[in-house]
């Protein structure tokens, strides 16, 4: 448990301290160079720098690395290298593929049906490792086994259907989802810092070190991103980072044996899916900044941030407060339902 407990913190604190260090140079560097956007939440429209996801990128490959050292030098934990690694991987290619999104994405060249496609290529490693999933208890069923006798076919293990169905799916879906509730000052990043942290604890108490790795590595960085991140904003994350968080999200689950949990704690996510499908995804979470500093909404309904503008005269940061707020409340009662073993389905 100390050896757990030591790489945990030696992942942490590197992944942190490389993101925080490098994000005023990515900064600088952005803006010099005209890679910025226009904050439209603001009445003065500032421009801020964009695709801060490759400071998270860094800072979560030293967070992973410095775990690695750990593991390889130290001798100080037992994990499984190969799995780590294929997630890893996942989370650093559905990060690459988003620079590339950021650069000549949906609005600049790629259809929005090749857009939310991108992350199934970056589950591969996941694929490649077969990650299994034990029998799975559900509710007034029973157990579902690994494996089913179909007539005419034989034997069709489920493990297989897993692994080159749902992991896809699973990655894909997190990482389109986390880029649906986006576009406000911290909100991205913010929701992101209380679910990696709900699913770290979890991992944690579950003894689930590959999983646990990944979410203190990303922790930690979005951690020091959101420094720069929150109102008013310095820089945006951009698709490289929102689809980098949805793919840890699948990762962590994936990884602990946790997908159940991770569906249940996104439910704002789906709550968004189902306000932007109503406008067939044509609509933005912005708002309209007014004189007197309150956002009003674009639509009726088109998202959870329009909801809450139209519930009074909030500010960005007070539109952002509320959202996290609610995450919060959705944390708490996943982690309830989980500790009290109210659900036992859920691991």
């Amino acid at each position: 448990m100390i050896s757990f407990l030591l790489t945990l913190a030696l992942s942490f604190f590197s992944s942190f301290l490389v993101a925080y260090a490098i994000l005023p140079f990515i900064i600088e560097r952005m803006l010099a160079r005209g890679i910025h956007g226009v904050d439209l939440n603001k009445l003065e429209k500032p421009r801020v720098a964009e695709m801060g996801g490759t400071a998270v990128w860094l800072g979560f490959s030293a967070g992973i690395l410095a775990s690695i050292f750990s593991f390889s030098y130290l001798n100080s934990l037992e994990l499984n290298l190969t799995l780590l690694l294929a997630g890893f991987s996942t989370v650093m290619l559905v990060g690459f593929l988003g620079v590339i999104d950021d650069l000549i994405g949906w609005k600049k060249g790629l259809k929005q049906w090749q857009h939310a496609l991108i992350p199934v290529f970056a589950a591969l490693p996941l694929m490649a490792v077969k990650a299994t999933n034990p029998p799975i208890l559900l509710p007034f069923i029973g157990i579902v086994p690994a494996e089913y006798m179909i007539p005419f076919f034989g034997i069709v293990s489920f493990g297989a259907i897993y692994s080159l169905v749902l992991v896809p799916v699973g990655v894909t879906g997190a990482s389109n989802a986390t880029n649906m509730l986006a576009g406000l000052n911290g909100l991205e990043v913010g929701l992101g810092v209380i679910i990696t942290a709900t699913l770290l604890i979890i991992s944690f108490m579950e003894g689930r070190i590959e999983s646990a790795i990944i979410a203190v590595a990303m922790l930690a960085a979005l951690l020091a991103f959101l420094r720069f991140n929150w109102f008013p904003a310095k820089i945006f994350g951009g698709d490289s980072l929102t689809l980098m968080i949805g793919a840890s999200f699948a990762t962590i689950a994936i990884l602990g044996n946790m997908e159940k949990i991770g569906i249940l704690i996104m439910l704002l996510y789906f709550i968004e899916l189902v306000l932007k499908a109503r406008y067939r995804f044509n609509v933005e979470s912005f708002g309209i900044p007014t004189k007197e500093g309150f956002l009003r909404p674009l639509t009726k309904s088109g998202s959870l941030t329009h909801i809450v503008m139209r519930r009074g005269k909030f500010n960005e940061k007070q539109v952002v407060g509320i959202i996290l707020a609610g995450q919060v409340i959705v944390s708490i009662v996943v982690f309830a339902l989980y500790y009290f073993k109210l659900f036992r389905f859920l691991i």
